[in-house]
Protein backbone atom coordinates (compact mmCIF):
# COMPACT_ATOMS: atom_id res chain seq x y z
CA UNK A 1 0.00 0.00 0.00
CA UNK A 2 1.38 3.29 -1.18
CA UNK A 3 1.68 6.35 1.18
CA UNK A 4 -0.32 7.83 -0.69
CA UNK A 5 -3.63 5.41 -0.80
CA UNK A 6 -2.68 5.79 2.79
CA UNK A 7 -3.28 9.37 2.82
CA UNK A 8 -6.43 8.80 0.93
CA UNK A 9 -8.09 5.95 3.23
CA UNK A 10 -7.51 8.25 6.25
CA UNK A 11 -9.26 10.92 3.99
CA UNK A 12 -12.24 8.52 3.50
CA UNK A 13 -12.22 7.51 7.12
CA UNK A 14 -12.35 3.79 5.93
CA UNK A 15 -9.59 0.86 5.92
CA UNK A 16 -9.94 -1.26 2.96
CA UNK A 17 -9.75 -4.77 4.15
CA UNK A 18 -9.67 -5.51 -0.05
CA UNK A 19 -6.89 -3.16 -1.48
CA UNK A 20 -7.93 -4.12 -4.83
CA UNK A 21 -11.55 -2.58 -4.51
CA UNK A 22 -9.47 0.51 -3.81
CA UNK A 23 -7.57 0.45 -6.87
CA UNK A 24 -10.55 -0.50 -8.65
CA UNK A 25 -12.12 2.50 -7.62
CA UNK A 26 -9.59 4.94 -8.50
CA UNK A 27 -8.86 3.38 -12.04
CA UNK A 28 -9.86 5.20 -15.46
CA UNK A 29 -10.69 3.08 -17.82
CA UNK A 30 -7.79 3.98 -20.28
CA UNK A 31 -5.59 2.49 -17.10
CA UNK A 32 -7.46 -0.99 -17.04
CA UNK A 33 -5.54 -3.92 -17.92
CA UNK A 34 -5.12 -7.64 -17.27
CA UNK A 35 -5.89 -7.83 -13.62
CA UNK A 36 -6.44 -4.26 -12.60
CA UNK A 37 -10.27 -3.29 -14.07
CA UNK A 38 -11.98 -0.26 -14.53
CA UNK A 39 -13.80 1.68 -12.19
CA UNK A 40 -17.12 1.37 -14.43
CA UNK A 41 -18.63 -1.88 -12.87
CA UNK A 42 -18.42 0.14 -9.63
CA UNK A 43 -19.26 3.58 -10.81
CA UNK A 44 -22.88 1.83 -12.19
CA UNK A 45 -23.43 0.05 -8.07
CA UNK A 46 -22.55 3.22 -6.22
CA UNK A 47 -24.47 5.04 -8.04
CA UNK A 48 -27.45 2.66 -6.67
CA UNK A 49 -25.83 2.94 -3.05
CA UNK A 50 -25.62 6.45 -2.86
CA UNK A 51 -29.74 6.84 -4.22
CA UNK A 52 -30.76 4.51 -1.78
CA UNK A 53 -28.82 6.05 1.35
CA UNK A 54 -29.47 9.80 -0.41
CA UNK A 55 -33.53 8.93 -0.22
CA UNK A 56 -33.79 7.52 2.88
CA UNK A 57 -31.94 10.39 4.44
CA UNK A 58 -34.15 12.73 2.71
CA UNK A 59 -36.93 10.56 3.94
CA UNK A 60 -36.01 10.90 7.65
CA UNK A 61 -34.88 14.56 6.97
CA UNK A 62 -37.89 16.17 5.99
CA UNK A 63 -41.29 14.14 7.17
CA UNK A 64 -43.72 16.95 5.79
CA UNK A 65 -42.45 17.33 2.68
CA UNK A 66 -44.14 16.28 -0.42
CA UNK A 67 -42.68 14.21 -3.35
CA UNK A 68 -41.54 16.90 -5.41
CA UNK A 69 -39.54 19.09 -3.16
CA UNK A 70 -38.11 15.94 -2.34
CA UNK A 71 -37.86 15.18 -5.86
CA UNK A 72 -35.61 18.61 -6.21
CA UNK A 73 -33.74 17.93 -3.28
CA UNK A 74 -32.63 14.72 -4.23
CA UNK A 75 -31.58 15.14 -7.88
CA UNK A 76 -29.37 17.97 -6.68
CA UNK A 77 -27.42 15.81 -4.15
CA UNK A 78 -26.93 12.64 -6.98
CA UNK A 79 -25.95 14.74 -9.99
CA UNK A 80 -22.27 14.54 -11.23
CA UNK A 81 -21.56 18.18 -10.20
CA UNK A 82 -22.49 17.30 -6.96
CA UNK A 83 -20.52 14.09 -6.99
CA UNK A 84 -17.01 16.21 -8.67
CA UNK A 85 -17.28 18.57 -5.81
CA UNK A 86 -17.16 15.72 -3.19
CA UNK A 87 -14.59 14.44 -5.23
CA UNK A 88 -12.47 17.17 -4.56
CA UNK A 89 -13.08 17.86 -1.29
CA UNK A 90 -11.76 14.65 -1.33
CA UNK A 91 -8.89 15.16 -3.47
CA UNK A 92 -9.33 12.25 -5.63
CA UNK A 93 -8.17 13.50 -8.54
CA UNK A 94 -4.01 12.40 -8.04
CA UNK A 95 -5.06 9.18 -6.80
CA UNK A 96 -7.05 8.73 -10.00
CA UNK A 97 -4.98 5.91 -12.39
CA UNK A 98 -5.09 6.98 -15.87
CA UNK A 99 -3.29 6.25 -19.27
CA UNK A 100 -0.88 9.11 -19.73
CA UNK A 101 -2.86 11.01 -22.53
CA UNK A 102 -6.04 10.98 -20.38
CA UNK A 103 -4.28 11.96 -16.87
CA UNK A 104 -4.55 15.62 -17.37
CA UNK A 105 -8.49 15.39 -17.86
CA UNK A 106 -8.90 12.67 -15.55
CA UNK A 107 -7.83 15.76 -13.00
CA UNK A 108 -10.12 18.27 -14.16
CA UNK A 109 -12.93 16.57 -15.91
CA UNK A 110 -16.31 16.46 -13.56
CA UNK A 111 -17.37 13.44 -14.98
CA UNK A 112 -14.45 11.41 -14.64
CA UNK A 113 -14.04 12.79 -10.71
CA UNK A 114 -18.00 12.24 -10.07
CA UNK A 115 -17.64 8.27 -11.86
CA UNK A 116 -14.97 7.88 -9.42
CA UNK A 117 -16.58 9.46 -6.45
CA UNK A 118 -19.34 6.83 -6.84
CA UNK A 119 -16.89 3.89 -7.21
CA UNK A 120 -15.20 5.08 -4.26
CA UNK A 121 -18.86 4.56 -2.79
CA UNK A 122 -19.18 1.14 -4.39
CA UNK A 123 -16.12 0.04 -2.94
CA UNK A 124 -16.90 0.77 0.31
CA UNK A 125 -20.32 -0.90 0.38
CA UNK A 126 -18.28 -4.09 -0.79
CA UNK A 127 -15.70 -3.95 1.29
CA UNK A 128 -17.71 -3.58 4.74
CA UNK A 129 -21.07 -3.22 3.81
CA UNK A 130 -23.69 -0.67 3.78
CA UNK A 131 -23.45 0.72 7.42
CA UNK A 132 -19.77 1.41 6.43
CA UNK A 133 -21.49 3.05 3.06
CA UNK A 134 -23.87 4.46 4.80
CA UNK A 135 -21.81 6.32 7.49
CA UNK A 136 -19.31 7.55 4.58
CA UNK A 137 -22.25 9.30 3.11
CA UNK A 138 -23.53 10.67 5.86
CA UNK A 139 -20.36 12.69 6.64
CA UNK A 140 -20.04 14.21 3.03
CA UNK A 141 -23.94 14.49 1.90
CA UNK A 142 -26.00 15.77 5.49
CA UNK A 143 -24.03 19.02 5.32
CA UNK A 144 -25.06 19.49 1.58
CA UNK A 145 -28.66 18.31 2.44
CA UNK A 146 -28.62 20.40 5.65
CA UNK A 147 -27.41 23.41 3.35
CA UNK A 148 -30.43 24.80 2.23
CA UNK A 149 -33.71 24.13 4.97
CA UNK A 150 -35.99 24.76 1.62
CA UNK A 151 -35.84 22.84 -1.45
CA UNK A 152 -33.24 23.42 -3.91
CA UNK A 153 -33.84 26.32 -6.89
CA UNK A 154 -32.08 25.51 -9.55
CA UNK A 155 -31.40 28.29 -11.22
CA UNK A 156 -30.58 26.86 -14.69
CA UNK A 157 -33.96 25.19 -14.80
CA UNK A 158 -35.64 28.18 -14.44
CA UNK A 159 -34.37 30.23 -16.66
CA UNK A 160 -34.30 27.28 -19.68
CA UNK A 161 -38.39 26.82 -18.91
CA UNK A 162 -39.12 30.43 -19.03
CA UNK A 163 -37.43 30.79 -22.37
CA UNK A 164 -39.03 27.92 -23.44
CA UNK A 165 -41.95 28.95 -22.17
CA UNK A 166 -41.67 32.79 -23.87
CA UNK A 167 -40.65 30.68 -27.69
CA UNK A 168 -37.21 31.35 -26.91
CA UNK A 169 -34.02 29.04 -27.70
CA UNK A 170 -32.47 27.43 -24.76
CA UNK A 171 -29.82 29.55 -22.93
CA UNK A 172 -26.23 28.69 -24.59
CA UNK A 173 -23.47 28.57 -21.93
CA UNK A 174 -20.14 29.02 -22.79
CA UNK A 175 -16.61 29.09 -20.21
CA UNK A 176 -14.90 32.21 -20.45
CA UNK A 177 -11.95 31.47 -18.12
CA UNK A 178 -11.00 28.16 -16.72
CA UNK A 179 -8.02 28.95 -14.00
CA UNK A 180 -6.26 27.31 -11.24
CA UNK A 181 -4.27 24.57 -10.32
CA UNK A 182 -6.38 21.13 -12.07
CA UNK A 183 -7.31 20.06 -8.30
CA UNK A 184 -8.62 23.24 -7.35
CA UNK A 185 -10.16 24.98 -10.82
CA UNK A 186 -11.83 27.97 -11.06
CA UNK A 187 -14.81 28.31 -13.87
CA UNK A 188 -15.81 31.78 -15.47
CA UNK A 189 -19.34 30.67 -17.84
CA UNK A 190 -21.10 33.44 -19.65
CA UNK A 191 -25.10 32.97 -20.99
CA UNK A 192 -26.61 33.79 -23.20
CA UNK A 193 -30.28 33.92 -24.25
CA UNK A 194 -32.38 36.07 -27.26
CA UNK A 195 -33.20 39.81 -26.33
CA UNK A 196 -30.69 40.13 -23.30
CA UNK A 197 -27.29 40.93 -22.80
CA UNK A 198 -25.06 38.23 -21.81
CA UNK A 199 -24.45 37.61 -18.27
CA UNK A 200 -21.56 35.70 -16.02
CA UNK A 201 -21.47 33.47 -13.00
CA UNK A 202 -17.90 32.06 -11.76
CA UNK A 203 -17.12 29.25 -9.10
CA UNK A 204 -15.12 26.29 -8.44
CA UNK A 205 -17.29 24.08 -10.43
CA UNK A 206 -18.92 24.57 -14.31
CA UNK A 207 -21.69 23.56 -12.43
CA UNK A 208 -21.80 26.47 -9.80
CA UNK A 209 -20.30 29.05 -12.46
CA UNK A 210 -23.51 27.76 -14.72
CA UNK A 211 -25.82 28.45 -11.98
CA UNK A 212 -24.46 31.84 -10.92
CA UNK A 213 -24.75 32.63 -14.39
CA UNK A 214 -28.18 31.55 -15.31
CA UNK A 215 -29.17 33.42 -11.53
CA UNK A 216 -27.06 36.48 -13.07
CA UNK A 217 -29.52 36.24 -16.36
CA UNK A 218 -32.74 35.66 -14.86
CA UNK A 219 -32.00 39.02 -12.22
CA UNK A 220 -30.99 40.85 -15.56
CA UNK A 221 -34.54 40.01 -17.10
CA UNK A 222 -36.21 41.07 -13.60
CA UNK A 223 -37.46 37.64 -12.89
CA UNK A 224 -38.28 37.11 -9.34
CA UNK A 225 -37.20 33.78 -7.47
CA UNK A 226 -40.67 32.71 -6.36
CA UNK A 227 -38.82 29.32 -4.41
Amino acid sequence: MTAELDRLQKTLDHRFRDQGLLQAALTHRSAARDGIPSNERLEFFGDRVLGLVVSEMLFRAFPDEPEGALARRFASLVRRETLADVALVLDLAPHIRAAPAENAEARDNPAILANACEAIIAAIYLDAGIEAARAFLERYWRPLMAADPTPPKDAKTTLQERMQGAGHPLPDYDIVERSGPPHSPHFVIEVRVAGARPQRGEGRSRRIAEQAAAQAMLTALGHVDDA
